[in-house]
């Protein structure tokens, strides 16, 4: 039999990697589609590089993505370049006859005040918490541009919303990560230098879910053989932890013994965010891998490639 062609967009990110180690195998060929392969935001070249390569399966996993900081002051690329991204794979997966696509969108699509856990009928039934909307404004229209192709044209096109996410091959830019990246460089950093003190952004109260880059690579195959409907679904752990909390965590981690000073200056963003997961765990799947051992392993990648890191 011929090998099943998947096309993996942003194969060389954090989820797109995690994608990759997890699909490969004897009866698929992976096809990455990247900023040195074709650019994202030129429709015509994204329609050509998918026409070209006629894959049976995509999986949108690329995206302009960052934290509170690169949100608040990147608001252009973080809506437009994104917009662009995927209404261009996804327009381009019907010219060319791909019938199947997964499309990930992003927990911080739901709205600011919406009851917790999640569920996701929460979707579009409030205001979005403003220090992310830009991204979430962008990751909605990709869900509904799905349910468009789906509607019209019957399209076999689903959306995931993964929780927040962080593993190996995450963005460690001091400024422009998210908390689990930031906070990992930042006590490293502390570590290294011998200081006192680390200084956390926020008041440490907020609550959020965290899971492993390995954890939603392996929950993608999965719906990709077991899920074929309009509605998204989520994908996380069910389980939250406060900031302070974490932050201790990710202290322990890499061997940090000094201090945590919270800084109530600095956003909170969202008071609490965790995903209902009960439709995905109703289909047979749950997450796998403990925090603190993903926390151990992605500490482990971090100091094997610490030299290559942005600065």
């Amino acid at each position: 039999m011929a090998k099943q062609r998947i096309l993996i967009c942003g194969d060389r990110g954090m989820v797109g990697s995690a994608l990759v180690r997890r699909l490969r195998g004897p009866a698929v060929e992976i096809i990455g589609a990247n900023r040195a392969v074709v650019d994202l935001t030129r429709q015509a070249a994204v329609e050509e590089f998918i026409g070209d390569c006629r894959p049976d399966v995509i999986i949108v996993a690329a995206a302009k993505v960052g934290g509170i900081h690169a949100n608040s002051h990147q608001p252009v690329p973080f809506l437009y370049d994104n917009l662009a991204i995927e209404t261009h794979i996804i327009q381009a997966a019907h010219q060319a006859d791909v019938d199947r696509l997964l499309f990930l969108g992003s927990s911080c699509m739901y709205p600011r005040a919406a009851a917790q856990p999640i569920v996701e009928s929460a979707l579009l039934s409030g205001p979005l918490e403003p220090t992310n909307q830009w991204y979430a404004l962008a990751k909605i229209a990709g869900v509904m541009l799905c349910q468009a192709y789906r509607a019209q044209y019957g399209r076999r096109y689903i959306s995931a919303i993964p929780t927040n996410l962080f593993g190996p091959g995450d963005n460690f830019h001091p400024e422009n990560s998210h908390v689990p990246a930031a906070l990992m460089r930042r006590f490293d950093a502390a570590r290294r230098a011998g200081a006192a003190s680390v200084a956390v952004w926020g008041s440490g109260r907020p609550r959020r879910e965290f899971l492993h880059v390995d954890d939603l690579a392996d929950a993608c195959a999965f719906l990709l053989d077991h899920y074929d409907a309009a509605a998204p679904i989520n994908v996380g752990r069910g389980s939250d932890i406060t900031i302070a909390d974490f932050a201790a965590m990710m202290a322990e981690t890499v061997g940090f013994a000094g201090t945590i000073a919270f800084d109530p200056a600095r956003p909170d963003g969202m008071p609490r965010r965790v995903l209902d997961v009960g439709a995905l765990t109703a289909l047979g799947w749950r997450a796998r891998i403990p925090l603190a051992a993903g926390l151990a392993d992605t500490y482990a990648w971090f100091q094997e490639n610490r030299a290559g890191l942005r600065a």
